[in-house]
């Protein structure tokens, strides 16, 4: 008689707040995978938690182990690794993000995953436990995370997990073809390698991410065609894909020059609407102007507050500014060969004359030759 694998600890406070999270009772074959899985094995001795002023605080398992071990059992994002300047560069995603993209995916008895971003190795070995030995691959693009990822999971008992290193965004053909394809990184459109290496019916679940907004899960399925149909859900704000196919990366500096001098009208509508929390508003821009990102400037340098645009390609840029006293005009500053602002405000008109829509009501269809983003 074969022993029950042991649970966990900190198993079932984890799925109690992932239970409230999710607003639904975690699903039977992942709540025992949950128990199965203890999270602590796949954590670093030291994390940052958030330090409730826009930080972090390092937490060290040696020092604060009670601590450590709370944030483990916790459904909350730890932070794994940081930059210099404090900035997240790798983190483990909280467990209630994790399983509503299980859920998401539907996946059937037995079926063969590829996961894009192996990170700690947490969601691999949930995979494992919920789909048997053999039919998990994972691709970390960082060989040292690779490298100690599989090392967790051999010492988790799943050594049947693939670890491979190398760029997610072309998949791992050895081991196709797959039933799903599931991404623990943000994507801006949906590699080709994905669908060459997935069976007719498949699915894959990606967190979205443009230019403008880290935002939203899109679930396809993969049609006889070699397309793939589906559509988006709320929810899903995760780093961006790294590596050649990842995110185009620019900075103010790489574009704005004092020197510049800008084309200037007003407008109307106001920055906040298109860049607040109005997250469908948002999401909408994102989807019809890719390629152009947005910060915040509220240092007083130029204007009490001012919301500047600049496009991927780092040749243009807009500003629009509140003189903070104004709230229903705003002056508007446009350089380069594009009016960023002009085409984000049609864009934002266009989702006002479309009835508003939210996020689920946008569709993505995935051709071998292009993407394209509809209202149904």
């Amino acid at each position: 008689m074969t022993e029950a694998p042991p649970v966990w600890a900190g198993a079932e406070r984890l799925l109690a707040e992932v239970a409230q999270r999710l607003e639904h009772p975690v699903a039977p074959p992942w709540r025992e995978a949950v128990r199965r899985v203890n999270r602590e094995a796949f954590l670093p001795g030291r994390v940052w938690l958030r330090d409730g002023a826009g930080g972090y605080r390092a937490c060290d398992r040696e020092r604060e182990p009670r601590r450590w071990a709370d944030a483990a059992a916790s459904d909350e994002p730890l932070v794994t690794r940081l930059t210099d300047d404090g900035i997240p560069l790798s983190s483990a995603s909280a467990p209630s993000t994790v399983l509503r993209m299980l859920e998401q995916a539907r996946l059937r008895d037995g079926a063969r995953v590829l996961e894009i971003g192996t990170g700690t190795g947490y969601h691999a070995a949930l995979l494992a436990a919920r789909l048997g030995d053999g039919r998990v691959t994972t691709i970390e693009l960082d060989g040292s995370l690779a490298d100690r990822a599989r090392a967790a999971l051999e010492r988790a008992g799943f050594p049947g997990v693939r670890v491979e290193s190398g760029d997610g965004a072309l998949g791992c053909p050895p081991a196709a073809p797959y039933d799903a394809v599931l991404a623990t990184c943000a994507i801006r459109e949906v590699p080709q390698a994905w669908l060459e290496q997935t069976r007719p019916g498949a699915v894959i679940v990606a967190p979205w991410a443009s230019s403008w907004l880290a935002y939203g899960t899109l679930t396809l399925a993969r049609q006889p065609t070699g397309a793939a149909r589906g559509r988006f859900a709320p929810g899903g704000s995760y780093m961006a894909m790294r590596g050649a196919h990842g995110a185009a990366v620019s900075e103010l500096e790489d574009v704005y020059r004092p020197g510049h001098v800008p084309e200037r009208s007003t407008t109307a509508l106001s920055p906040w609407a298109v860049a607040g929390t109005a997250l469908d508003a948002a999401f909408a821009v994102g989807l019809a102007v890719p390629d152009v990102w947005h910060s915040w400037d509220t240092s007083g340098q130029h204007a009490p507050t001012r919301l500047w645009l600049v496009d991927d390609a780092a040749t243009s840029w807009a500003a629009v500014d509140h003189d903070g006293h104004q709230a229903g005009r705003f002056a508007v500053a446009q350089w380069g060969p594009r009016r960023l602002w002009d085409e984000v405000a049609a864009a934002y008109r266009r989702w006002e004359a479309d009835g508003s829509p939210d996020i689920a009501r946008h569709t993505l269809t995935v051709a071998p030759d292009r993407a394209a983003a509809v209202l149904r």
